[in-house]
């Protein structure tokens, strides 16, 4: 059998494709905020969740706008530490929509699953079944840049009109906002995998689970004066959060030896959740030495400041490579470059 087309793939997500649409162009709604929020919803799915995809375009414009606010939330849920959470959970309307128990705690206490699935959906899926949507959309603002830009008086002729919108076209298009804080880069250019019809992980609904060490790594530091060995290490991990360990590096000496740092590659995403609990950092103890963790970064491990106190950390993660997931929904409406 061929190989799947980029139009069978555009037919079978039909509706999310609307959707997506329709936030943009009905709804008014930021074309970045639109696709992030269009990611957790497939997210959501992927996990077992029911799909809140086929109700938006339902619900009257102002509900609707709601439960993408909701939704939004979740997403600033990941961005800061844990706090206050509403009676009802934070998220009334989804949870009305779906049916089903769902809260804002959740994307507290699994902050690292969600934005590896998330950046998952987003380059596997989002890029794929939204890249012709977006690509006009990019292309119409760059558009009327240019136009503002010539009428602003920088560009007063005709032939240097002409040139300002000539360049437009080879004007790189980049979604703004990426790369993301949290959900790294988003390639629009990342093109299908040929995959034949009948290979099941075309229509699989489960995420891949090929994340990069970079997303279950973890950065540890000690306190001076207070040595820790790796077997401590290792052991406090083990006797806590069972067999989780997948390699540990216990860093340079600095004062008399003493290893003042570690980094700590952890065998899931969920055992980075399970440690931090919703926070930044986690302070945890073995023999009466302190020990702090936190998830890793590069640009965190500064060897002169080794024994400062917790700094922000800012997610980067690195691309996860998904299958394509199965929709199976009917739809009546027509989607063509830009319906509205």
């Amino acid at each position: 059998m061929a190989p799947i087309t980029k139009t069978q793939l555009h037919l079978f997500y039909k509706i999310d494709r609307e959707v997506f649409c329709f936030l943009i162009y009905r709804l008014h709604r930021d074309l970045t905020q639109s696709l992030l929020v269009m990611a957790l919803w497939l997210w959501l799915e992927n996990i077992g969740y029911p799909s809140l995809i086929p109700r938006v375009m339902g619900l009257p414009p102002t509900l609707a706008n709601v439960l993408i606010n909701e939704a939004w939330t979740c997403l600033e849920c990941l961005e800061t530490d844990i706090s206050v959470i509403p009676s009802d959970g934070g998220l009334p309307l989804t949870k009305r929509l779906m049916q089903r128990d769902i809260s804002l705690r959740i994307f507290y206490l699994k902050r690292y699953t969600t934005i590896t699935g998330i950046k998952s959906v987003l380059n596997n899926i989002c890029a794929q079944i939204f890249d012709d949507i977006l690509k006009i959309v990019l292309k119409s603002q760059n558009i009327s840049k240019a136009r503002k830009y010539s009428t602003s008086g920088a560009s007063t002729s005709t032939s240097g009109a002409s040139t300002s919108q000539s360049n437009t076209s080879n004007t790189p298009l980049v979604v703004p906002g990426f790369p993301h804080p949290l959900f790294g880069t988003f390639d629009l250019l990342k093109r299908i995998v040929n995959l034949d019809l009948q290979d099941p992980r075309i229509w699989s609904t489960r995420l891949s689970d090929d994340v990069t060490d970079e997303d279950k790594k973890m950065f540890l530091t000690f306190s001076r004066g207070f040595p820790v060995s790796e077997t401590e290490v290792i052991q406090l991990f083990k006797c806590r959060y069972g067999d989780c360990v997948h390699s540990l590096d216990m860093g340079d000496g600095n004062v008399n030896k003493q290893k003042l740092f570690a980094v700590l590659i952890l065998k899931t995403v969920a055992n980075v959740d399970e440690i931090l609990k919703g926070n930044k950092v986690a302070k945890l103890q073995i023999n009466g030495k302190h020990i702090w963790a936190r998830k890793y970064e590069p640009q965190t491990i500064n060897h002169n400041m080794i024994n400062s106190s917790s700094r922000n950390i800012i997610l980067r993660h690195t691309s996860v490579v998904i299958a394509t997931c199965g929709r199976g929904r009917n739809s009546s409406y027509q989607i063509s470059a830009c319906p509205w």
